[in-house]
């Protein structure tokens, strides 16, 4: 026997960009009518998408850029009407500090570090380091069988340390704030794996099957990332309006729990928590939190989310006087292990010089405006990194800084924008794990889950596991013989 048709109410768990992209996408598949309920617990909503005023001007002090290269935020850039705020770099490149020296990094022949020619390499790595590279080829063929391994550990055996060390380590802390000894070959670079499965067992050759084709001579290559003018924050704006969701700020979720004909929700106080009755629940929050939330209700999947590592970061963003002499590049990567001229550690893993790679936030300014700087700290387990105050860690990037480019000049300036456990950790295993807490939600009605800690943590990973995750709730919510089952049919 069918029920009558209902309007659902559901409730989106976490305000950042998938929670928010799955709230606009129930609104866009579910109509006017659902009832849409976001909970965040923060003051804001955004998650890592953060833009700050830093020197007179909006600055992005928490993820800055998506890949264009990837459908899935120009799709809901789209359908949002926003594709007139997008904005690329400019051409200024990015550099690496390592064995001493700023160097450029690599721009083409490698797949996130990993070399597909000997040729790309050259500058970065010393010539018995290349010489290695480029016997790979004739070592035994590299056979995963279907498992995974350690990226860097398989990079160490194929090519020795060099190359980790100097480039993919430096390209991976950059992205994961992670170890590349620690992180999994097939949830980090899938494609690779494959090429590699499918291919002779060389990585070499397998990573060269993965760059794209030569240009012809006077093509310009298409742009890579993307940002929008005025910030990222202006996504989240665009979602929040689009979704016309109830927003509820400040209200941690502690339980979630079977109601009697749905799920029930604990929020805010502790003490005398409200109560919420609902349809269903989408979840979009780090791995910690989901862990607690579904320690009763889903019990492997919470112990799954258990064994996802996250890592914690530091923005230190600086405006500078625009006579500052900053190089004609996009930023610096700074390898594992580098130090100043003293012998002095550096603090900081990379900088991004703002007003070079961003013509909006640089060439197309008035020129008496700050020169905007990003130096990000922190990798995972540097515990005692983290817990430097602000001052401390604004005098360490700025003589970074200074070691790196000469810059000495007092910013007029500063922000310190902190990130505890932003970045889940794609370590070796992470593909069983994710499948693991989706085999186990499967089977609970009214749940889904979707985060960075499922197919990517970049911008267009997040946005397109958001939706997905919301049709299949819509999906589920508009079948009448589903709708307020305690279980899937």
């Amino acid at each position: 026997m069918t029920r009558p048709q209902q309007v659902p109410h559901i409730a989106v768990i976490g305000g950042g960009v998938s929670g928010l992209t799955a709230a606009y996408e129930l609104r866009r598949l579910l109509g006017r009518a659902a009832r849409i309920t976001v909970l965040e617990q923060s003051r804001r909503l955004g998650g890592k998408l953060s833009t700050a005023q830093l020197g007179g001007g909006a600055f992005d002090v928490g993820a800055e850029a998506f890949l264009v290269r990837r459908p899935e935020v120009l799709d809901l850039l789209g359908d949002l009407g926003a594709m007139s705020e997008m904005v690329h770099p400019t051409t200024a490149g990015p550099t690496v500090r390592a064995g001493g020296r700023t160097v450029p990094m690599p721009v083409g022949g490698t797949v996130q570090g990993v070399p597909g020619s000997v040729e790309a390499l050259h500058g970065v790595l010393s010539e018995q380091a290349l010489a290695t590279v480029a016997e790979e080829p004739a070592a035994p063929p590299l056979r995963l069988g279907g498992g995974d391994v350690s990226l860097g550990r398989m990079l160490r055996a194929r090519f020795g340390d060099e190359l980790t060390d100097r480039l993919v380590d430096p390209m991976l802390g950059g992205v994961y704030a992670g170890d590349a000894d620690r992180l999994g070959l097939r949830a980090t670079m899938p494609a690779l794996a494959r090429a590699i499965d499918e291919g002779d067992g060389s990585v070499l050759h397998a990573a060269a099957t993965l760059l794209p084709p030569a240009l012809p001579s006077g093509a310009v290559r298409q742009p890579v990332f993307g940002t929008l003018r005025g910030g990222l924050i202006r996504l989240i704006d665009r979602l929040a309006e689009a979704a016309g969701a109830t927003v509820r700020l400040g209200l941690p979720v502690h339980a979630l729990t079977r109601g009697d004909v749905g799920w029930r929700l604990a929020f805010g106080a502790v003490p005398s928590p409200e109560l919420l009755e609902v349809d269903a629940v989408l979840l979009a929050v780090p791995p910690p939190a989901a862990r607690r939330l579904l320690a009763v209700t889903a019990p492997a999947a919470a112990t799954a989310y258990s064994a996802i590592d996250v890592a914690s970061t530091v923005v230190v963003s600086l405006a500078l006087p625009p006579s500052v002499p900053l190089p004609d590049a996009s930023g610096v990567l700074i390898a594992r292990g580098e130090r100043h001229d003293d012998g002095t550690d550096f603090t900081a893993k990379a900088f991004t010089f703002s007003s070079r790679k961003w013509g909006h936030l640089g060439a197309d300014r008035d020129p008496s405006a700050p020169l905007l700087v990003r130096g990000s700290i922190g990798r995972f387990g540097e515990i005692e990194t983290m817990q430097r105050d602000d001052d401390e860690l604004i005098g360490a990037v700025r003589a970074d800084l200074a070691e790196l480019t000469g810059a000495r000049a007092e910013p007029v300036d500063t922000l310190v924008t902190r990130w505890g456990g932003a970045l889940p950790q794609y370590g070796v295993g992470h593909i069983d794990l994710v499948r693991r807490i989706r085999a186990e939600v499967a089977g609970l009605a009214g749940l889904e889950v979707t985060g960075a800690a499922f197919d990517g943590i970049g911008l267009a990973a997040c946005v397109g596991g958001a939706r997905r995750a919301a049709a299949a709730l819509a999906a589920e919510l508009t079948s009448t013989t589903i709708l307020r089952d305690p279980v899937r049919g």
